[in-house]
């Protein structure tokens, strides 16, 4: 790695943030991003580092009764004027702005500090950095890492730095893409009667979804609430055709207490009459904060636990067996948004409670 840049993870949070968001790494170039890490990360005799791919893992060998991951994805969603980044105060809050900063860098530079400055965690922690969380799952490289060498995941309890208002995101919903497809006749427009019109009666579908009416389940005394949208829709030959197809896309966002296989049933109860194809599908996950590991966890870090609307990668270590909780920096609702920032208030918040459960 000669010539790597230096990250110091001694600085300032606020600084190694900066220095993060001004690494470009959308997702499938992490190149860059991963190299700086892996050569910060290697000047620590503490940790032993581990790259796979542009994935990097870091783990203390301590002989500890207990082991927990600390995990955060190094991409980013496309540029969109959004970087370098800025230091900005606004109504009197420290906020700093870039692409990723949110969703999520501040996580990152959370753990980087903690993974060097903390020579004697009270828990053997491996902190794993990874590549392409904001694309299709196959790129992941938390999910390569379960597939492939699950050695490395191997842990009593883990938390995905995932921005969560800085405090505790129980579990995480399932989510289901599905095709809803009609099917007709195709015709010449000047002589419809011929044929039969697929766009037309896509409008059945879409009375279905207007009229449907999503759960709320209470798991754990949290209340998660399901969604059942069109996001999509497609069809048409040319502007003198009567179109024989039209596709409406579908997603589903279920609670995790409905796996993906009864997610599928239930929507075809609701299409029932229509082609349905699953496009993709993954379970959620279970809040688990009866745990013992969880219940620690919070008492620790303190706050009130909420749950995760939307997927995380928890859901890959309840796969595993491993209890996970969704624990970082900034409003989940900034994620992706151009304007997208951490409060540095949060930075500091997540840090001491990470150090305060880490070293407790």
């Amino acid at each position: 790695m000669t010539g790597t840049p230096s990250l110091d993870l001694s600085s300032d949070v606020v600084e190694l943030l900066r220095a993060l968001v001004d690494i470009p790494s959308e997702s499938r170039h992490e190149a860059a991003i991963a190299d700086v890490v892996e050569h910060a990360l290697s000047a620590y005799p503490h940790l032993d580092v581990v790259r796979d791919g542009h994935t990097v893992v870091a783990r203390t060998r301590l002989g500890r009764s207990e082991r927990v991951v600390i995990g955060g994805h190094l991409d980013t969603v496309p540029a969109n004027e959004n970087m370098p980044s800025r230091l900005v105060t606004v109504d009197g809050e420290d906020r700093v702005y870039g692409l990723g900063a949110c969703d999520m860098k501040g996580g990152v530079a959370v753990s980087l500090r903690l993974a060097a400055a903390l020579t004697e965690p009270t828990r053997d922690v491996t902190w794993i950095y990874y590549e392409a969380e904001e694309i299709d799952s196959q790129y992941n490289g938390l999910r390569r890492l379960a597939e492939e060498r699950p050695e490395l995941l191997a842990a009593d309890f883990a938390v995905l730095m995932e921005p969560s208002n800085a405090v505790v995101e129980a579990g995480c919903q399932g989510t289901m893409r599905v095709d809803v497809r009609t099917s007709g006749t195709r015709a010449h427009s000047a002589r419809a009667w011929m044929g039969h019109n697929a766009i037309h009666d896509a409008g059945e579908i879409l009375r279905r979804l207007a009229a449907y009416e999503p759960r709320q389940v209470e798991i754990d005394g949290l209340r998660y609430r399901e969604g059942l949208n069109a996001v999509g829709i497609r069809g048409g030959v040319a502007g003198n055709v009567i179109p024989d197809e039209c596709v409406v896309s579908v997603n589903y966002r279920f609670a995790p207490s409905r796996s993906a296989a009864e997610g599928e049933a239930h929507l075809r109860e609701v299409f029932d009459g229509f082609e349905v194809t699953v496009v993709d599908a993954v379970d959620g996950a279970l809040p688990g904060l009866s745990h013992p590991a969880a219940e620690a966890f919070v008492a620790a870090v303190g706050g009130t636990p909420s749950p995760k609307f939307g997927w995380t990668d928890v859901a890959r270590f309840t796969s595993l067996g491993v209890p996970a909780v969704n624990f970082g920096t900034g409003d989940p609702s900034l994620a992706h948004h151009r304007d997208e920032y951490v409060p540095v208030a949060d930075l500091h918040r997540v840090e001491a409670g990470l150090r305060s459960w880490l070293t407790s």
